[in-house]
Formats: structure tokens, sequence, C-alpha cells
């Protein structure tokens, strides 16, 4: 019986939390199965929503959620931790100006920040490459500029598989409106918003089993304490870490990824590294 080879997975996301959000199960569960995780943020999150401890405290918020990242990293079992060197771009309508010395990632030219990130994915290997469906998932400017960058970046490196992580719309729709029913959401959360995002059921074409690995993903969240407030509001992340288990892997034990060179029609997948050559 031959062993299974140790692969490497970089997972790409557009600000510390993200990877809390889509993809902690999956690495929790490569990073135990003896594969080498990394992760890659494009923004140290900067302009995040939190409260006044800790956008007024000692530490600028830019450097606290990347250690916030670091955090996350230990509980999932990362590797190593990069960060681009891009500002946050912030979600609406306003694009505020570039910080001293940091440019917003979305005002860097693509082959800028993909050669940044083709640099880490060359010294890397890795076998898969997470980023982001098109849409950005919910479609902020710096997720959708994660899918362009990382999609460049694995042209430029190579890389055999991208997988996009996303959100089936009627699953996740499904799922919000239980744990809408135990819990209240802030206001600032729009249910409407999901059923426009993500991507289809039938264009999802791996499905990762992360419900083992739920505790690590919990913690992830827990890393990220700087998002769990804003000045006496609750944020969407608080209102995840409230929810009590058995539910928080009923609701959380399942990550979605797209293959965007998979056909449609295929048997949807359970790992994220089945199929690739040894």
């Amino acid at each position: 019986m031959t062993s299974r080879p140790r692969r490497t997975v970089v997972a790409f996301h557009a600000h510390p939390d993200d990877e809390a959000l889509l993809t902690a199960g999956t690495m929790a569960r490569a990073a135990a199965e003896g594969h080498r995780v990394v992760a890659v943020y494009a923004t140290n999150g900067d302009l995040g929503l939190t409260g006044g401890e800790f956008r007024d405290g000692p530490v600028p918020l830019g450097d606290l959620r990347l250690e916030e990242a670091r955090r996350s990293a230990r509980a999932l079992g990362t590797a190593r931790v990069e960060w681009l060197g891009y500002a946050d771009s912030g979600h609406g309508d306003q694009l505020y100006p570039d910080p001293p010395g940091r440019r917003r990632f979305v005002r860097a030219p693509v082959e800028e920040a993909a050669g940044r990130l083709a640099a880490i994915l060359e010294e890397e290997r890795p076998d898969v490459l997470l980023t982001y469906d098109p849409n950005g998932g919910y479609g902020h400017r710096d997720h959708v500029r994660v899918h362009t960058v990382g999609a460049r970046a694995a042209e430029i490196a190579r890389v055999p598989r991208v997988l996009e992580a996303t959100l089936p719309r009627d699953t996740i729709n499904r799922a919000l409106r239980i744990a809408m029913r135990v819990h209240p959401f802030p206001p600032e959360f729009d249910p409407a918003s999901w059923e426009r995002a993500y991507t289809a059921r039938a264009d999802v074409t791996h499905r990762i089993s992360v419900r083992a690995y739920a505790a690590q993903k919990r913690a992830a969240m827990a890393a990220h304490a700087s998002q769990t407030a804003a000045d006496g509001a609750d944020r969407t992340l608080a209102a995840f870490l409230r929810i009590p288990q058995p539910a928080y892997g009923l609701i959380f034990g399942r990550e979605w990824f797209r293959d965007p060179a998979r056909p449609r029609g295929l048997p949807v997948l359970g790992d994220i590294f089945e199929g690739l050559r040894p």
C-alpha cells in the first residue's frame, strides 16, 4: 500500500478573518492530514469595521489584524503566513486615499500584485491555490480583485489547480434562516444580499467535509477579536461565535469550492487534492 503524497495548499485571502469564514476547515483538515498549509493576505484589513478599543488602541488596526491572522494560523496548523503589503480598499461607495507608504489593493496593477503572489507560489510550489469566485463572494472590491490576481498568479507560477472558495446560494440561505431563528443577527446583516451572492449549486465542484475540524474553525473565528464588535453593536462574526454546538458544527461543517477548469455535470469531489498527479 502506497502512502498518500504530501501536498501543499496556499490560501489567498483579501483580509485577515476571511480565512476563518471561507476556508478554515479545509485548511485545518489539510494540516491535520500532514499537508503543508500557507496563508497569504492581500491586505492588512486596516479599514475593517471595529470598536473604539481596537480602532483607537496603541497598535494600528492593520498591525493588530495581521497578528490576529497569525493567531488563527496557529489554531489551524498553518505553516506560513504572508502579507502582500497592500492596504484595505474598504467596502462601500467611497474609496479612501492611499495611506502613507501603502497602496489600496484595488489601486495596485494586477500584474504587480500577481507578481508578488507568484513569487510566494514559486517558492512553495503548491498543488492547490485557494482564491475566490468571480463575484468575490458578496461583491467586496478586494475580494473581486483576489479572484483576478489569484488567477493571474496561478498562470505565472503554473499552479496545477485553482479552487475558488464560495458558498452554494440555496444551502447557505437555508442555514442562515435556521441560525436567525436561534440567535438574533446584528442590524447591518442583510439576509437578502446572500440571495445574490456566491455561486449556484450546479457550479460547485468540491464539497469538503470539515465538521471534524469545527473546533479549529471556531478558534480561527475567535482569533479575530477586533472583528466581533463595533462600538457596542454586534458583528456577524460575533453572532456566529454565539451559535452553540452541535448547531455550529452542522452549520459550518462543510466548505465549498469551484474549480473553473472542471467541466460541469461531473460528480462533486470531497477532497481538494483528489485527481492530482503524485
